[in-house]
């Protein structure tokens, strides 16, 4: 199993909902097994970074599963309808 894990931070006034439609179409990629779209929770704990707007998490079968999903059209067609939303993204990948 490889995760995937993407934190977007919108740039100010940004439309929140053309990024989740955005994410939402995104996770359609049959390469995909799981995924899961959220918005940050406030927290007051330390250890919580609940700075970021929206989170990507994505389950796929393999790491080469996960390398096509980084070449495949949607994922462009995702980048190139929604980049200009966010002005920080961070990836975290973790293999099981």
């Amino acid at each position: 199993m490889f995760v995937h894990h993407v934190f977007f931070w919108l740039k100010p006034g940004a439309n929140k909902e053309a990024l989740r439609a955005g994410l939402q179409e995104l996770v359609q990629i049959d390469l995909i097994r799981q995924s899961h779209i959220g918005e940050a929770v406030p927290s007051p704990r330390d250890v919580v970074d609940d700075s970021f707007d929206f989170s990507l998490l994505c389950f796929f079968d393999s790491a080469a599963d996960q390398d096509i999903y980084q070449d495949h059209p949607d994922h462009h067609v995702f980048i190139n309808n929604c980049s200009h939303l966010w002005e920080r993204v961070v990836v975290y990948d973790a293999l099981d």
